[in-house]
């Protein structure tokens, strides 16, 4: 049994300070393309109602051409703390674009420079800036002098192995203005493969003032912790492991709060908020939510028995309610008595 050690039980008693916002917890909920909407937020924040929360990241350069916001953008008044992330190589319009996030609500602007994603890289996005750095350091500049509210970054530890190069990087956007940084712990070159290297926030967390939150490899509260111990960082962000157990961030949370770990969800207690996901997400966006819907309702179904067929059906349905249908018949067999299968959650790539 693991716990939390005196020295960071203190270290994490007082809130998060963001410049002059105050958080009171530790673990954020990571952007995600193509998974942290609205709906998805919702049911993160249930079970971590004081967490930071992060849209998917936006494009500067779209958001400049049209008239109206995209729906990735869309901020529920009632969900605080939040944050807009932006991503582009445009200084100019990166803080147009802030000013419409903060416009919109958003508590912070969060700056993508870490992206992996080909397509973004290849347009000076993402974690290209990591080789830009005199870019990504006016970009930060612009923002603060856009916008009222903190301006953050979330970046990688290089380009690759021969580049890494987070330790100056990290200085030169604490010294443009930026009021956190989130670390994840590999290179753009490794992707999401091979372990994280925590031991790089720790030397990014030796160098900067501002706070520094530890990402990468975050899937259990076990791991959190150990990355908190290992690196010194003054919190962390759940990405991966969040998909199919939005349950995660309020589980890290509870216990870095309260030293008590939170029983884990039963197969039958994901399969009812998959249910309630994909009723969301069709109330939200018609039957291109449906569509959405499938990866969700995949990474849901495991670790019980007839997972896999019921993966291989989901991932193909495109009526809200043969989906609804599939997954109460899943619920009806598992309350039947059907034994429960313990695997192993595996981390899928974004």
């Amino acid at each position: 049994m693991f716990m939390l050690s005196p020295e960071l039980k203190a270290r994490l008693s007082t809130p998060l300070k963001i410049g002059s916002l105050e958080v009171n917890s530790r673990v954020l909920q990571s952007p995600l393309s193509g998974v942290t909407d609205l709906v998805f937020r919702r049911l993160v924040r249930r079970y971590a109602p004081e967490s930071m929360m992060y849209t998917e990241m936006v494009n500067a350069t779209g958001l400049h051409y049209v008239k109206q916001l995209p729906k990735i953008m869309e901020v529920d008044p009632n969900e605080r703390p939040i944050s807009v992330q932006l991503f582009d190589c445009r200084p100019d319009f990166l803080a147009e674009a802030a000013i419409k996030a903060v416009q919109e609500g958003a508590d912070t602007v969060d700056i993508n420079m870490g992206c992996p994603v080909n397509k973004i890289t290849k347009n000076g996005g993402g974690s290209s800036l990591l080789r830009q750095p005199d870019v990504a350091e006016a970009i930060v500049r612009e923002v603060v002098k856009a916008v009222n509210v903190p301006v953050t970054v979330k970046t990688r530890i290089g380009w690759n192995d021969q580049e890494i190069t987070i330790l100056d990087f990290a200085k030169r956007m604490e010294d443009a203005g930026a009021q956190m940084i989130t670390v994840h712990g590999r290179t753009r070159a490794q992707g999401y493969n091979g372990n994280a290297r925590w031991e790089w926030i720790a030397r990014v967390k030796e160098v900067l003032s501002i706070p520094v939150i530890g990402n990468g490899d975050i899937f259990s509260v076990e791991a959190a912790v150990r990355c908190l111990e290992e690196t010194g960082a003054d919190g962390v962000m759940c990405s991966r492991g969040t998909l199919g157990y939005p349950f995660l961030v309020g589980e890290v949370d509870h216990f870095l709060k309260t030293g008590e770990l939170l029983a884990t969800p039963t197969p039958i207690q994901r399969l009812e908020c998959a249910r309630e996901h994909l009723q969301a997400l069709y109330e939200y966006k018609g039957d291109r939510g449906v569509r959405q819907a499938r990866k969700h309702m995949t990474w849901y179904a495991k670790n019980f028995a007839g997972a896999a067929d019921l993966r291989g059906q989901l991932s193909v349905v495109d009526k809200v309610q043969h989906g609804l249908d599939l997954i109460d018949r899943a619920i009806e067999k598992l309350a039947n008595g059907y034994e429960v299968i313990e695997e192993k959650r595996i981390a899928i790539a974004q």
